[in-house]
This record gives structure tokens, sequence and C-alpha cells, in this order.
């Protein structure tokens, strides 16, 4: 199973950027390439799936047991011919100090040779310590090349060359020149979403043409194939837990545009296993809700969008009336703030949907930002099975819910993290769920099947109530 994991020294070393030109590259070359991301995002794997015509998956320890990331590897890995794994942060980088659930770990999972993605500016002769020290570090971290990036120029190329020629056996693998064409615009959670970028298909290619002048992309095809994969004892389906009987389906309403893109594909699979029928709304251009029998609006940045969001008030209070209704609806962060009275971001201020009596306000800085862990109350809507089950989760906001009006009930108190108001998560109201967190549809927490459960229960009490009294 050929694959090779692509990491760096430290963060913004440019390893998305060259993981996005590795990744279309290869696929111009008619190779099916299938990317994955490691740990919590989704900006970075929107790029990547548009890269490489394949949807992009997330692997990541705190949510996922070590036997779960093998599974959506090897499962996902089906059919293509290279995988092209991208770390986040710098290679030993992770939340434990034994480096658990690092970078490095993951590489070592997976068997994955590791690439690992140099930022040159300002470095001659310094180069070679830092990579002797990167490979020395960890026996177990198989590093295999270096691409050199944001390299000054021709003579700085060869000087480096030379140094690490020199000093090292490693093999540099490219060198990446200093270019704005490379130059993904970054916003306050980083790259801008490729949903958002209307020319993203041709700064992809941009970028991969760059990479295929500067990188030797068959070296890196004939390293991948030194990798290797050890399946682990429990390699059983994420969805196990899944009812598969015949039920009766439901059709689920989810907004997909500029505003809001921030959806895990394997999230929506699990939707689709668990019985929906997913609708795709367009909150800036659709005027009203079609025929569903619940929502799910995920994240994103409908800051941004502030203005057509407010110009459509159609939509606005047709979501509003239709969850004051009890329509089942579930809201991840940026999706909570579409629900709440108003944003106000750089002094400007819009109304939104107003079925949260609150307002949302932008911060300069990030008000939670990081993994957290979630604890369920007897107010979750759509409870686990479990009493009291811990929820690990991710929250990435800038943004504050405040003024609150009502006072309601929380599905979550917040063990770790911030949450709402730093002690609760997950406002419930009526029949609708709204949280900053962010969750992932894992073995140990199905939400997917759960909420999709939730809506057929209260679509099918819907059809008893009108057949008895008619």
């Amino acid at each position: 199973m050929s694959h090779i994991f692509i990491s760096a020294a430290h963060k913004s070393s440019g390893k998305t950027t060259i993981s996005i030109g590795l990744s279309a590259a290869i696929n111009n070359m008619g190779y099916q390439v299938q990317t994955f991301k490691k740990g919590p995002d989704y900006i970075d794997p929107m790029w990547l799936s548009r890269a490489s015509g394949r949807n992009c998956y997330n692997l990541d320890f705190y949510t996922m047991r070590e036997s779960e990331i093998v599974q959506t590897f090897n499962q996902h890995m089906s059919g293509a011919d290279i995988g092209i794994i991208e770390g986040n942060k710098g290679l030993y980088d992770g939340l434990d100090l034994d480096g658990s659930n690092s970078n490095a770990a993951l590489a070592t999972l997976l068997d994955a040779p590791v690439i690992l993605v140099m930022d040159s500016r300002g470095m001659t002769r310094g180069i070679a310590p830092l990579v002797l020290g990167y490979q020395n570090f960890d026996d177990n971290i198989n590093i295999q090349g270096v691409i050199l990036n944001q390299v000054g120029g021709s003579r700085h190329e060869e000087k480096l060359r030379a140094i690490l020629e020199h000093y090292t056996d490693v093999t540099v693998l490219g060198a990446v020149h200093k270019n704005s064409v490379l130059n993904i615009d970054e916003r306050h959670l980083g790259l801008i979403p490729s949903n958002e970028e209307h020319l993203a298909d041709k700064r992809i290619q941009l970028i991969a043409d760059n990479i295929k002048a500067q990188v030797n992309l068959e070296e890196i095809i004939t390293l991948g194939k030194k990798s290797g994969i050890t399946p682990g004892k429990d390699t059983s389906s994420i969805s196990s837990g899944i009812n598969k009987q015949a039920t009766s389906p439901v059709r689920i309403g989810i907004f997909q545009d500029e505003a809001f893109g921030f959806y895990y594909p394997d999230d929506l699979e699990a939707l689709q296993q668990s019985g929906a029928e997913l609708i795709t709304i367009n909150s800036l251009t659709d005027q009203n809700l079609p025929e569903v029998d619940g929502l799910f609006i995920g994240g994103g940045f409908p800051e941004t969008q502030m203005q057509p969001l407010y110009n459509n008030a159609s939509l606005r209070n047709s979501v509003k009336v239709a969850i004051e209704n009890g329509l089942p609806a579930y809201a991840e962060c940026g999706g909570m703030m579409y629900l709440a009275r108003s944003i106000t971001w750089n002094n400007t201020r819009f109304d939104m949907v107003g079925v949260i009596q609150g307002d949302i306000i932008m911060h300069s800085r990030p008000q939670g930002r990081g993994y957290i862990k979630l604890q369920e109350t007897e107010h979750h809507p759509w409870a686990s099975t479990v009493n009291n089950s811990v929820v690990f989760a991710h929250e990435f906001h800038y943004s504050e819910l405040v003024n609150l009006d009502h006072q309601y009930t929380y599905a979550y108190k917040v063990l770790r993290g911030t949450g709402i108001d730093g002690e609760n998560d997950g406002l419930s109201y009526r029949n609708l769920l709204a949280n900053y967190a962010h969750l992932r549809n894992t073995q140990d927490n199905q939400w997917a099947f759960r909420f999709v459960r939730f809506t057929r229960q209260v679509k099918d009490s819907i059809v008893n109530s009108r057949t008895i009294t008619q």
C-alpha cells in the first residue's frame, strides 16, 4: 500500500501548499491519489480534496481509536495508487509528553515514509543539524527525504543541497523557490476555504505546475512504495453500530455554500448510511427551506457573508418558523452563529435568524480553540444510551454568544475547552441542538446515527398524530 507522510520541523513551513501541489501533480500523471489530514481540520482537507479529486479524510488520535485510524486509512486507500498524509504542526508535536498522539506516532502507526518540508528562509549550514536532530530523535521514524521550501534562489539552493549532501544521508527531493503564486490567503483559522476561492482549481493547477517543475515526483512515488501497513486487531466498520434494518428514509437539509462548508465527509457518509437523504441548501440564494425532516448547519465563516445572509430574509424566516415548530436541527459553530439574533464583526451588525435569543460578537483573538472534552447532560435531545457519556471533540471560534435573553438548557457540560460560556455547550431548544463543538462520527460517538434516529422519531410522531386526528 503506497503512501507518504508530509511533515515539517514546525508549523507554517508550507507543507499544506506542498501537499496540495503533490496531490494535484501526481493526479495529473494519471495516478489515483488519496489524501489524509492528521488531526482536526476542515480547510486543508477541502483543498486537498479538490487537488486529488477524492475526498480527504482526517486521522485523529484524540477522537479516534488507533484501530479506527488504521481501518479508516485502509478503507479509503482502496482503489488508490498512492496516499498522501499531511501532518499538522511539526513532526514531533502533539498533546502528550511521550508523543503518543504526535505526527510521528501516526507515521509509525501507518508505517509511512516521512518527507520533511523545510522552511529554508535565512538558513544555510544550520539546516544540517536540524535535519540530523529530527532523524536521530526517534529511531522508529523513517525520514526518507526533504523538500526545501521558500528557497531564495539558485545559489541558495546549491548551498543547501551541498550542505545536506556533505553532513547527512537524507535525499533532497526538491527545492521550491519563493513565489507568490504559491501563497493561498489566510484567515483567522488558516487558509481561505476552497469553497470561497472562486479560482481554486486554477490556483491548484498553478501550484501543481510549480511543484512538478521543482520536485522529483517519480522519486516520491518510488518512496511511497517502501511503505507498509499493519492492519491491527480491530478493523471493524466505523458505522458498526448503525441500525441497517429497513426503515423509512428521512430528508436532512444541509447548508453548503460560501458561508457554510465545514463538514467531514465521513460524517456525511454516516448520515447517509443511517438512512438520511441529504438535501443541499444554499443559504445565500435559496428563498425557502425545501421539504425536509431535519436540518444540519455546519461550521464556516458566516461573518464574511453577513450582508447576503441578512438580505435573504425569506430563508431566515423559513428556518426560524421551522425550528419553532419543532423541526429537528443541529448546528455547529458557524451554524449556531447564523441561528442567533445577530452577528457583529468589525463594528458592523446584521440580523440573523433569531431563533436563539442572543447575539454573536466577533473578536480579534480566539475565544475557543483546540481539543475539547464534554459530558452529556439529561437535556441532550438525542442523548447517548450511555449515562453521562463523555464526548471528545474540537472547537475553533473567534466569536462569542452573548446577551442571552432566555433561560436555555444545555446538552453538554464542558470538562475541557470553552464551549458557549466556559461551563456549558450544546444549547438545547425545542428540537434544536446548537454548539461551538465540532463533533466527529466515530465508533465512540456515533452522533450521525443518533441524529437520524431522532429525526425519524419526530417525523413518525407527526405522522402518527395526524393519523389519530383524522
